[in-house]
């Protein structure tokens, strides 16, 4: 306990500079949103496993590490480069990214020339600063990422210097995705970082975003992330997070999206790094027609720890909703999936599916996994399903009796069922990466 108040005693201090350091430069509203979102992380406190959304977590480990959080700018000495830029990147968006070392948005290593005119995509705190977005984005910033109800993301409302405001105007199609790309670039003392988006996107308007989170070193370090977004009538969005951080590092990340009528949300989450990674996602549909799928894979092994809750909100009729998240567990690894679909009062028409898949490579590894449904209207079709399992003798013994060889069967079989959830990214280089990230993970076992 002396440990947790004393890491929490280092964010409150954190937060008391970067308000001196903004003092005056800031709208009064937001200064009052930060306060309001300390006031609330004071109250809460980190999670416990005593709580039930934290049962199968302890983010105990978290405070044992003397993190240094990096609020206002990041002036420690830079080593990052844009080769290094270049090589985590991705070809499709090299004209169209937004760089971020340890959480602070480096306008010299990313470009936007491959952005349509009237898109705007620049730094929160300038855009906040703005007369022509502030009042934007006070309607919005804050409203679907509910502070109140996680430690977490009052933590990251608090101490949140830098992040990015996106809008994309009415009947705007992006032709290139346009990629946040986060970087870690750890020093001493430990870095923790609370990257912000707010993304909006205006009637009829289309969009793919890449959100990926990786470091140039095995560091030990804290990402702290929160993603907000606002899909307007008839809009299109089609979002794509990868998770890689280092092996040592603690990654804690809340997406939030309100979607418009006959709007689609397309969220696919690739998580494998990180010693112990958590990520929340809560979709809403407030308004009718509304459509999202929220997919992800998950490959851990060693000692790692991931999970994922999500909660998809269905308020109004005639909104549909598809979730497949599949893990691949190796070692000592364990994954927590709890996925909630709710269906309030009047949602007739409802269409929802939930499933979750996990393949365990190890006798050690560990699933638990809790899909749920809450259904309050009596006209809908709804479903859910969770599956634990290793792979299949039958499966083995009818790809050696064709001449594979054992671990090179296990390898095509472990690969498939992976494959399924990366199939349905669009962007060919993520693919690419993804297939050999996987592959990599595999051999590597196989040769062990």
């Amino acid at each position: 306990m002396s440990l947790i108040v004393k890491q929490e005693g280092v964010y409150q201090a954190a937060f008391r500079l970067l308000q001196q350091r903004t003092a005056g430069n800031n709208a009064a509203w937001f200064a009052r949103l930060r306060e309001s979102a300390m006031d609330r992380f004071e109250q809460l406190g980190f999670p416990s496993i005593k709580e039930e959304e934290w049962k199968y977590t302890n983010v105990a480990p978290i405070s044992k590490v003397n993190f240094e959080p990096v609020v206002g700018s990041d002036k420690s000495e830079a080593t990052l480069t844009a080769d290094e830029v270049t090589r985590l990147g991705y070809v499709e968006a090299q004209a169209s990214q937004l760089v971020f070392r340890n959480g602070v948005l480096h306008s010299d290593l990313g470009s936007l020339t491959g952005l349509p005119t009237g898109v705007v995509a620049i730094d929160l705190a300038k855009a906040i600063a703005d007369e022509k977005y502030g009042e934007l984005i006070r309607e919005h910033l804050a409203r679907s990422a509910d502070y109140n109800a996680n430690a977490f993301t009052a933590l990251n409302t608090a101490l949140s210097s830098s992040g990015a405001f996106v809008l994309i105007p009415k009947g705007i199609s992006l032709e290139s995705p346009l990629h946040f790309h986060f970087i870690s670039d750890p020093v001493e003392p430990s870095a923790a970082a609370f990257p912000r988006v707010l993304i909006i996107g205006e009637e009829n308007s289309r969009a793919t975003i890449i959100e990926s989170h990786a470091s140039i070193s095995e560091a030990t370090y804290f990402t702290n992330a929160v993603v907000e977004i606002v899909l307007k009538d008839g809009a299109r969005l089609e979002h794509y997070k990868i998770q890689r951080e280092s092996a040592d590092a603690f990654h804690i990340a809340t997406t939030s999206a309100d979607l418009g009528s006959n709007s689609r949300y397309n969220a696919t989450t690739i998580n494998f790094g990180a010693q112990l990674s958590r990520h929340d996602i809560a979709v809403k549909m407030a308004n009718e027609g509304a459509e999202c799928w929220v997919d992800g894979l998950y490959v851990v092994g060693g000692a790692q720890h991931t999970d994922t809750h999500s909660v998809i909100d269905h308020q109004q009729p005639h909104c549909t909703s598809h979730q497949l998240y599949k893990g691949i567990l190796d070692g000592k690894s364990r994954a927590v999936f709890n996925g909630k679909i709710f269906v309030r009062h009047g949602a007739q028409k409802t269409d929802a599916m939930q499933t979750n898949k996990n393949l365990l490579l190890s006798n050690e590894a560990r699933v638990d996994t809790k899909p749920q449904l809450e259904i309050l209207a009596d006209d809908v079709k709804c479903a859910h399903g969770a599956a634990v399992g290793q792979i299949g003798e039958d499966e083995l013994f009818y790809l050696e009796t064709r001449g594979i060889h054992h671990n090179l069967a296990k390898n095509l079989l472990t690969y498939g069922f992976a494959e399924e959830v990366i199939a349905k990214i669009k962007v060919d280089s993520i693919k690419a990466q993804l297939d050999e990230a996987v592959l990599n993970r595999i051999n590597a076992r196989l040769e062990a």
